[in-house]
């Protein structure tokens, strides 16, 4: 089993809040808009931490992390991207690589809106976990938690980190 702490859009602020909330994951997956190469360094220092570039991220972290993430946590293939539109209505890259990869679990960011739902067509969980940064149009900032064990997702919580102040 995998505990997994999910987060996207920090935008160069890690919420102290994290690592309470995450103190028991294994890992943590960062879906882009880090921010700063700082994010990764002092998430990487709490919790072995894996991602993807953001539109506004630089050089820096497009060095570190790439566009698209594909790997396997248990017996699930997972797909991480940061930019994807949402089930039905893909960008263009996004679903070049749902086609390539076929993830079970298919997570991306940007939109700063959390929603996790089922797209029947490719059978796989579409995960956003929002935004937990200070910058944007969300209200609330979110993560999420869940698990892996074996080809089984599940124990899944939306958190709230509290207003984006």
């Amino acid at each position: 089993m995998k505990r997994i702490g999910l987060m996207s859009d920090t935008h160069g602020d890690v919420d102290p809040k994290i690592y309470e909330y995450f103190k028991d994951v294994d890992e943590i997956w960062h879906a882009g808009d880090v921010g700063t190469i700082e994010v990764i360094d002092e998430l990487n220092k709490f919790k072995p931490t894996r991602g993807v570039y953001g539109n506004i991220d630089g050089t820096e972290i497009r060095s570190e992390w790439k566009e698209f993430d594909a790997f396997q946590c248990e017996d699930v293939n997972v797909l991480i991207t940061h930019i994807a539109g949402k089930p039905g209505k893909y960008y263009q890259k996004a679903h070049e690589a749902i086609e390539k990869y076929r993830p079970k679990l298919f997570i991306c960011g940007h939109s700063h809106i959390c929603l996790v739902k089922m797209d029947p067509r490719y059978k796989m969980l579409w995960m956003n976990p929002g935004a937990c940064g200070y910058k944007g149009f969300h209200q609330v900032k979110t993560i999420i938690r869940f698990s892996i064990t074996g080809d089984k997702i599940h124990d899944l919580e939306v958190i709230e980190l509290g207003v984006r102040a």
